[in-house]
Formats: structure tokens, C-alpha cells, sequence
């Protein structure tokens, strides 16, 4: 059987993801160091842990709800309330989802006819024009500069609109530039959108991990909370990769749909995930936040080493105000971001991602996380230094 042709051409047409190429030859590799990954290296807080642990010694292995635990969505209303000013009824409103990945991916499946078109700021993350593709949409990238931060500009997005235009992917803080959106940005960008009906869908998973100023939630700029789908989650803020969870709000109708193909899917998220996620916000609460507070400001730390590092080396880096990664500019050395990515990990057995994989948009730049120990950046950086001293 000629397997070839008995594969969607939908799937077969996309490439596998840019990030886990050079996370796999990496892992082959003696003394190599990995700056690709964006995953927090903390531990899960202890107190996390234990209550999943508990959760199972008293024998809670059982499916929840298609929703999720209730008292969980409870959690999720106050949080989205207390740090956004967000309002949702965790009763119709709030369902969990196996990480926010499965929340996007529900999302476009949900809203997606074929054809209909989905802008998305360029670069963004990987799984963003794939997920459109799966679901029959076209993604559209509407390409984001330095020079304006990697913020998605009113006139592009207005640019970008036609009569097949369904939605747009608001991806703020950015992965993998680290650029984030104030409220005045986003109120534009709201006025674009006014007398439209494009809905919007919000991946604000990086919420927590800011360093300049409080997140802005989109759905909390007046008139928008009825057009745009909350993405969020436990993994980045929590320490919580692992754990698959994650979380949408948005209108009880499209909530009620997606959730749908949710339980013919997932069913429901991990029993044991779901008492730990509750008891990340429970403690959350308890203590202001003051966990999370903490690995910010190691992540707030790291940053300014890796941003001084890189202009240090003769490299344009554009600041980056959120999440946990930066995002250099590679042109002075002549080369295209893959060869650069390739030649580095050869050469100096560091990996770091080539900013194609993030859209068209992300030739000439790299991403590198900094959710990884002071140590092991300050070596990345004096091999990163050493390669790039060769060719500028």
C-alpha cells in the first residue's frame, strides 16, 4: 500500500514543527547546550504537586465533567476577574481544555468553514497557520517589524481585512519576539475591528510574564468581550508544561459548541491535573501570586543577561517585554536563519531557533528562551559569541 496517497493532502502539506527539529538533534549531542525550548526550567511549587498526589491517593481517577471540575471554573472566573476585569460565568462560560494548545484548535474548528481566512500577526507561534490549515481555513500573516516592536499595527490589520476575512489570532506577549500590546494598542486595533464581524481569538498564555506594566486582557476593551475567545492556561505562569492544562472563556454559544468537539475528543482534562491547577490558583490567592511574582523576576533577570549579551556581540535585539524569550537580529552576519541555526549547533553545540519557523516574517532573526539557568545562558552567549565574531 503506497501510504502517499492515503494521507490527507490538508496535513501532508504541512511541515513539522521548526522548534522540535533542533530540540531532538540536541538531545543527541554531548555537552550541547538548548536554548530552544519554552518551557520554565522551575519545578512545579510543591504545594501543586502534593495536592495531585493526594488527589490520587484518595482515589479521584474518575472522568470529570466534559467542563471540567466546577470548582475549578470557579477558580478560572475569579482569576480572569481579579487580575483582568474580565467577568465570565464559570457555569457556561469557562471549560477546561488539555493545555491551551487543545483551546486554540477548538477554536478554529469550531468557527472555521473552508476557505474562510484567519489573520495572524507575523511572526507568531508555530501552531497557529497549522491549526488553521487542519481546520480548512487559509492563514493569513500579517507581517510585524522591530521597528514597531512586533506589535500588530492598526493600518496592516485594516490591510489585511476582505469579505473572506472570519478571524484574527491575537498573540500578546508574543512568542517568540516577546512583544506585547498596552490597552491604547489594543483599543486601536478595536477600532479597526468596530462594525466588522471578526471574532477574535485571544492566546494570552504568557499573561503573568510581563516586565513592563499589568497584561491587558482584549476582551476587557469595551465592546469586545462578545467577539473574542480567552486562551489561557497553567503551563508558563505555574511551571506546569507538563500538566496539559488549560482553559477557554468566551460566549456561552460558541463556549457550549466547542465543547462539542471537546468531549467527542478529549472527553475532559486529567482529573489529577485539574486539583492541581486549583490549587495554583487557590494558593495563588492566598499568597497575592507571590510564586508567580518570584519566577518572573528570576525570568525578568535572565532577560537583561540575554539582551546585553547579544548587543554585546554586535547583534540588533529589539527589547522584549514579555514572555521568556528574545529575538536577535542575524543579518549583520550574512546569513539565513536556518544556515545560522544549523552552522551554530555544529560549531559551538548550542541550539536556538531560526525565526522561520514563526512565519516568513522571522527570516534574519532567532529565537532564544531564557527559561533556563543563568549559568547555562552566560556559556551559551561566550559560544554564541565566539560563532558570530567570525562574520561580523
Amino acid at each position: 500500500m503506497n501510504w502517499d496517497d492515503k494521507i490527507s493532502s490538508r496535513v501532508r502539506t504541512v511541515p513539522p514543527s521548526g522548534i522540535r527539529k533542533f530540540f531532538d538533534i540536541v538531545n543527541q549531542m554531548e555537552d550541547a547546550i538548548s536554548l530552544g525550548v519554552g518551557e520554565p526550567d522551575f519545578v512545579t511549587p510543591w504545594n501543586i504537586r502534593e495536592a495531585s498526589i493526594y488527589s490520587i491517593e484518595k482515589g479521584m481517577t474518575y472522568y470529570t465533567s466534559n467542563w471540567g471540575l466546577l470548582e475549578l471554573r470557579e477558580a478560572i472566573s475569579r482569576y480572569l476577574s481579579g487580575r483582568f476585569q474580565i467577568e465570565y460565568n464559570p457555569k457556561d462560560e469557562i471549560f477546561v481544555t488539555v493545555g491551551a494548545s487543545e483551546g486554540i484548535d477548538l477554536a478554529l474548528r469550531t468557527i472555521i468553514e473552508p476557505g474562510d481566512e484567519v489573520l495572524i500577526p507575523d511572526p507568531s507561534y508555530v501552531s497557529y497557520m497549522p491549526c488553521v490549515t487542519f481546520a480548512g481555513g487559509k492563514a493569513v500573516p500579517i507581517k510585524c517589524s522591530a521597528e514597531h516592536g512586533f506589535k500588530l499595527m492598526p493600518d496592516k490589520l485594516k490591510d489585511s481585512i476582505t469579505h473572506r476575512t472570519k478571524a484574527l489570532i491575537l498573540p500578546y506577549p508574543n512568542n517568540p519576539t516577546g512583544g506585547i500590546m498596552n490597552r491604547e494598542e489594543l483599543e486601536a486595533i478595536a477600532q479597526v475591528l468596530n462594525g466588522t464581524d471578526i471574532i477574535v481569538i485571544s492566546d494570552e498564555i504568557y499573561a503573568e510574564l510581563t516586565y513592563e506594566g499589568k497584561h491587558v486582557s482584549f476582551a476587557s476593551i469595551p465592546g469586545m468581550k462578545e467577539r473574542t475567545i480567552v486562551i489561557n492556561g497553567f503551563s508558563k505562569a505555574f511551571a506546569m508544561t507538563g500538566w496539559r492544562m488549560g482553559y477557554v472563556a468566551g460566549n456561552k454559544d460558541v463556549i457550549k459548541t466547542m465543547l462539542k468537539i471537546h468531549q467527542y475528543t478529549m472527553l475532559c482534562a486529567p482529573i489529577m491535573g485539574q486539583v492541581a491547577a486549583l490549587e495554583a490558583l487557590r494558593s495563588g490567592f492566598e499568597d497575592d501570586f507571590a510564586t508567580v511574582r518570584n519566577m518572573v523576576d528570576e525570568y525578568n533577570h535572565r532577560r537583561r543577561i540575554m539582551l546585553k549579551g547579544f548587543r554585546d556581540m554586535g547583534l540588533e535585539c529589539f527589547e522584549p517585554l514579555g514572555a521568556f524569550y528574545v529575538f536577535p537580529s542575524i543579518k549583520e552576519t550574512g546569513m539565513e536563519s536556518e544556515e545560522f541555526c544549523e552552522r551554530l549547533l555544529k560549531e559551538q553545540k548550542v541550539a536556538v531557533v531560526p525565526g522561520t519557523a514563526f512565519g516568513p516574517s522571522g527570516e534574519g532573526f532567532v529565537r532564544c528562551s531564557y527559561a533556563y539557568s543563568v549559568e547555562n545562558i552566560n556559556v551559551a552567549l561566550d559560544r554564541i559569541g565566539d560563532f558570530v565574531s567570525k562574520y561580523i
